[in-house]
């Protein structure tokens, strides 16, 4: 007879476990078996960390039936043998708390949704039978780009309502909603983008003004899709809105006004930012400026505009005791930056251009704005002169059209000028040039290249 046969009962009750939970884990739908895993590897590794033991300085010790463990895999083998039954007991309360949480969490969107369609929304959206179909999906086409800061009770309602307004006129494009308001820009017909504009200045939330809308030749096309959804921000900052609210934004200058000032700090010749008494701030990302941007301006090296409070917390001499003249395409990420930067109480005074570029290119064409006016869609940008103030990757002629780099999952833009790429120069670095030319089983789905990893995340300009 076997010397220790509680050996061989903790292996049959084991085993015994074992069973009774393979049998209960079948019944489960596929939803509830990925809960139910999550849930046991969670238990098990709470147990393990339970016992690690803490008043030991050098090391990763681990005690647990009178024994030290000093490896995961011994202390792991241990647990899943020994504490079996424990580990049971905790992932099954695990699994029921989850369960109760999704059920809430299921019955409050239900709500949600009730309530949303209990608003009735159709008197917010135009009437189009006496409109021939045609004149809402062919023919010239606009973009529009807006946006409008406010208190929006039930973003929700409002979302649903836009989904609507835009399927039935047949735009694309995206639209941001939150508490705070709502970011548009949404392409179609000129009948269409008309309509929009019309249903936006009646809607009783936003009472837009005709003004408030940037428009540009364009139209459905310029998008590949649809999206409209209920975010936190409308601009993403990655400030909570309840910490930095829209209300502490600089005051506006009318593009006259701006177009001034401007001309003032032109006139005092070339100085650097820190030899001034005025900086000229560019709000956008690098490759925005890149291939435009107001002569004199400060154009900070940022890839995002989550970014931006960063830059301006490792750059703050840049605006001690100056007059800040910012701006950005169409206003609204000035809004949120003029803010933060007020909230530093560095800075003598802080302006943003009303309107954005898209507004002072409508009034100067030809004025201090030089180059192309980046633009997130399709087109990628938008001119109003024929200066190139920027060059081609590989050959350095000027040239400012944007192109998606080649390689697959890599999201980067590139300026490559038609003989380049004609020699087959399509990405937007070495490293992703020389991807392109692997098997496509060499290529990694992490986007990595040296736009990105040679560049100062958040880069000090003081």
């Amino acid at each position: 007879m076997a010397e220790d046969p509680e050996g061989l009962f903790l292996d049959w009750e084991l085993e015994s476990s074992i069973s009774s939970e393979l049998k209960r884990e079948k019944q489960l739908s596929a939803p509830q078996r990925r809960y139910y895993n999550l849930c046991r590897r969670k238990s098990f590794a709470a147990f393990v960390a339970s016992k690690r033991d803490s008043s030991r300085q050098e090391g990763t010790f681990w005690c647990c039936c009178s024994q030290t463990f000093m490896d995961h895999s011994a202390i792991h083998k241990h647990v899943a043998r020994m504490h079996h039954s424990e580990i049971q007991q905790l992932m099954t309360a695990t699994y029921e708390r989850l369960l109760k949480r999704i059920e809430e969490d299921s019955e409050g969107q239900q709500l949600m949704e009730l309530k949303v369609q209990s608003v009735d929304i159709s008197a917010w959206i135009p009437e189009t039978g006496h409109i021939p179909e045609q004149q809402l999906h062919l023919g010239p086409g606009k973009v529009l780009l807006y946006y409008h800061y406010c208190h929006v009770e039930d973003p929700n309602v409002i979302c649903s309502w836009q989904k609507a307004l835009c399927e039935k006129l047949h735009l694309t494009g995206k639209v941001r909603v939150a508490t705070e308001g709502i970011n548009g820009t949404v392409g179609g017909t000129d009948v269409a983008t008309q309509l929009y504009i019309e249903a936006m200045c009646s809607h009783p939330v936003f009472r837009l003004d005709k003004e408030d809308f940037k428009t540009s030749d364009g139209g459905a096309k310029c998008f590949t899709d649809l999206r409209v959804g209920v975010y936190k921000e409308i601009v993403p900052m990655g400030v909570d809105p309840a910490v930095l609210s829209y209300q502490l934004a600089g005051a506006h200058l009318e593009p006259e006004e701006f177009h001034k000032e401007v001309e003032a700090l032109v006139a005092k010749g070339s100085v650097t930012p820190s030899e001034s008494d005025t900086v000229l701030l560019d709000c956008r990302n690098f490759y925005e400026s890149k291939i435009g941007q107001f002569t004199q301006c400060l154009a900070p090296n940022i890839r995002k505009f989550s970014y931006f409070p960063d830059y301006v917390d490792q750059n703050l001499d840049l605006f001690r005791d100056k007059k800040v003249l910012m701006y950005c395409t169409g206003g609204i990420r000035c809004e949120r930056a003029s803010a933060y930067l007020i909230s530093k109480e560095v800075c003598k005074d802080v302006y943003q251009l009303k309107g954005g570029i898209h507004k002072y290119l409508e009034r100067f064409p030809d004025g201090f704005y030089r180059g192309k006016l980046f633009v997130f869609d399709e087109r990628f940008s938008i001119s109003s002169n024929d200066d190139v103030i920027s060059g081609c990757r590989y050959c350095h002629c000027p040239w400012d059209q944007y192109e998606v780099c080649s390689t697959r999952f890599c999201c980067q833009l590139v300026l490559s000028c038609p003989s380049c790429r004609q020699e087959g120069h399509t990405g937007c670095c070495p490293t992703c040039q020389s991807k392109g030319r692997g098997s496509e089983h060499t290529l990694s789905r992490r986007e990595e290249c040296e736009c990105t990893s040679g560049r100062p995340r958040i880069p000090q300009d003081v």
